[in-house]
C-alpha cells in the first residue's frame, strides 16, 4: 500500500561553478599570443516544479538529498566550461516551501509553477576575461563559487473544492465513496483516515473535488491527535462542510455541540498561508451541515429535531443522509456544486506571479564592517566574500587582484576610518588575514612576474624563509663557539 507524505524536510545543494582558466597562448612565430584562459561553466540550480501527476511527497521520504550539477572549469584557447543543468524537482500541486525558521518562502500553486530552492554557484573568470591595460598578461583566474546549501521544508497541503470536517467516525470517509469514485479505507475505529482522501463528484454539467482529512478533536489546534495534520488541509478548500454523526453513542455529544467544538478548533487555527486574498480567513469560507447515520431510527429523529435549530443558530444549510442507503444524497451533491460555483465566481481573477526585483540604493556600499573585540575588524558584505571565495591565495598575483577589489569598493579607507592599523586581522568570509594597506585603486600595478605582485613584497614583516635563515645562522654560531 502507498504510502501518503505530506511533510518532509530535504537537503538541497546547488552545483559549484567552474573554475576559470589561467592560460597563455602558444603558437610558432607567436611570442606574444596573449592570455586564452576560458570561463568556468555556471553550476546547476535546484528547482521546485509543480507536477499534476505527482501526489505525494513520499520519494523525498526515502531521498532527502537533492544534489545539482556542478559547472566544468575553463580551458585554455577561450574555452569556457559547460554549465550544469538544472536539476528539475517535481512537487505535487499545494506544495508550501518553508526554510530553516518557519517563514515561507513560496507557495507553490498552479501546474508548471517553479522555484529555485537552491542557486548554483557562478562560474569563476579565466585570465583572458582579466586582461585590462594595467594588467595585460594576467597570470591567474579566479575560482568558482560554491553552489547554495540549504534545508527547506516542504509542506502538501490538500488542493480541493470541498473538505470534509468532522470527528473521528463521523462518515467522512464514507461519504466521499458514495459520492465519487474514491474508494478510501473505512472503519469503524478513531483515526482510520491517517492521510487525505480526494475524491472528483459530478453534479449533471459541474465538476469539484471532495477531500476527507483526517478526523478532529478538541484542542486539535494544538495538536492533539491528528488535528494539525487535518487542519493544514483544509487552508485552501472553498467549502467547509460539517459531517456529523445523529448515531454516537458517545455521553455529552449532540448535533450542536459537535458543530461548536469543531468551529472553535477552526477558529483557533493559526493557518501558515495566513494574509492570502484569494482564499481569506477560514471563518469566511461558505459551510454546509450534514447531519448523517439517518439509516438508525434513533438518528433519523435526532436530525428531525436539531435540523431547524441548526438552520436558525448557524444559518448554513443542512442536510440529512445516509451514507449506506445513499437517502438524501442527491440533493447534497446539487447543493454544494452550487456553492462551488459561486465561491469560484466570486473568487478574484488568478495573476499570474512576477519575479520580485529590488533595486539595490545607489549609494548603498554592498558591505559592512564592525570590529570584532580583540583589536582586528569583520567585513561582511555579498560582493566582498564572493570575491574573497573566488581567489587562490596561492597565487600573489590573485591577491593583488582581490586587494585591488576591495580597495575600489572602498573597504581600505573605511578600515582606515576605523582605525585599522597595519598588520591587524581583518575577516571576510572564512579567511583571516593581517591587513596591509595597499596603493590606491586605479593606479598601475608595478610590472612582475607572471603569478606574482611587487606589492606584496613591499612589506616590513619577516618571511618564512628570513626566520629560517636567522635561525640557521644562530646555529651555526653557537656551533663554532
Amino acid at each position: 500500500m502507498a504510502r501518503f507524505v505530506d511533510r518532509v524536510v530535504i537537503h538541497a545543494r546547488a552545483g559549484n561553478g567552474g573554475n576559470g582558466c589561467a592560460s597563455v597562448h602558444r603558437e610558432k612565430f607567436k611570442p606574444l599570443g596573449g592570455p586564452d584562459g576560458g570561463n568556468g561553466g555556471r553550476g546547476g540550480s535546484v528547482v521546485l516544479v509543480v507536477d499534476p501527476q505527482v501526489h505525494t511527497l513520499l520519494d523525498f521520504h526515502f531521498h532527502p538529498h537533492v544534489v545539482a550539477p556542478s559547472g566544468k572549469p575553463g580551458a585554455g584557447g577561450h574555452r569556457d566550461g559547460a554549465a550544469g543543468a538544472d536539476l528539475e524537482v517535481k512537487v505535487p500541486d499545494g506544495t508550501v516551501v518553508l526554510d530553516e525558521n518557519g517563514r515561507v518562502l513560496a507557495d507553490l500553486v498552479g501546474a508548471g509553477t517553479r522555484f529555485v530552492a537552491a542557486a548554483g554557484g557562478r562560474g569563476g573568470l579565466g585570465n583572458a576575461a582579466l586582461a585590462s591595460r594595467a594588467r595585460k598578461a594576467p597570470g591567474f583566474a579566479l575560482l568558482g563559487e560554491k553552489g547554495e546549501a540549504r534545508d527547506l521544508t516542504l509542506e502538501l497541503k490538500t488542493v480541493a473544492d470541498v473538505g470534509l470536517v468532522g470527528f473521528p467516525s463521523a462518515g467522512k470517509s464514507s461519504l466521499v465513496s458514495v459520492i465519487s469514485a474514491a474508494k478510501p479505507k473505512i472503519a469503524d475505529y478513531p483515526f482510520t483516515t491517517l492521510a487525505p482522501n480526494l475524491g472528483v463528484v459530478s453534479a449533471g454539467e459541474h465538476t469539484f473535488t471532495v477531500a476527507d482529512v483526517p478526523g478532529l478533536i478538541p484542542g486539535a489546534s494544538e495538536g492533539r491527535g491528528l488535528g494539525l495534520d487535518f487542519l493544514r488541509h483544509i487552508e485552501r478548500c472553498a467549502v467547509l462542510v460539517h459531517v456529523v454523526d445523529c448515531a454516537t453513542l458517545e455521553p455529552g455529544r449532540d448535533p450542536i455541540s459537535d458543530i461548536e467544538a469543531l468551529e472553535a478548533e477552526l477558529a483557533a487555527y493559526q493557518p501558515t498561508l495566513r494574509g492570502d486574498s484569494t482564499l481569506g480567513d477560514l471563518a469566511e469560507r461558505p459551510r454546509a451541515v450534514v447531519l448523517n447515520k439517518i439509516d438508525v431510527p434513533e438518528a433519523r429523529e435526532l436530525a428531525e429535531f436539531v435540523r431547524d435549530e441548526i438552520a436558525e443558530r448557524f444559518g448554513w444549510p443542512t442536510f440529512a443522509v445516509s451514507t449506506a442507503t445513499q437517502e438524501g444524497l442527491r440533493p447534497l451533491i446539487f447543493a454544494l456544486a452550487e456553492m462551488v460555483a459561486e465561491y469560484r465566481k466570486a473568487r478574484p481573477p488568478a495573476v499570474a506571479r512576477r519575479p520580485v526585483i529590488r533595486p539595490v540604493p545607489v549609494d548603498d556600499t554592498g558591505f559592512t564592517i564592525e570590529p570584532d573585540g580583540h583589536g582586528g575588524f569583520i567585513v561582511r558584505g555579498v560582493r566582498p566574500e564572493r570575491w574573497v571565495n573566488q581567489t587562490n591565495f596561492d597565487n600573489d598575483e590573485a591577491v593583488g587582484y582581490l586587494a585591488d577589489r576591495l580597495a575600489r569598493l572602498g573597504v581600505e579607507e573605511e578600515l582606515l576610518r576605523l582605525g585599522a592599523r597595519p598588520g591587524c586581522a581583518v575577516t571576510i568570509g572564512d579567511v583571516t588575514f593581517d591587513w596591509e594597506p595597499q596603493t590606491p585603486a586605479g593606479v598601475d600595478v608595478p610590472l612582475s612576474g607572471r603569478g606574482t605582485d611587487a606589492r606584496l613584497e613591499q612589506t616590513e614583516r619577516v618571511s618564512a624563509a628570513e626566520r629560517k635563515a636567522a635561525r640557521r645562522e644562530r646555529r651555526r654560531g653557537s656551533g663554532e663557539s
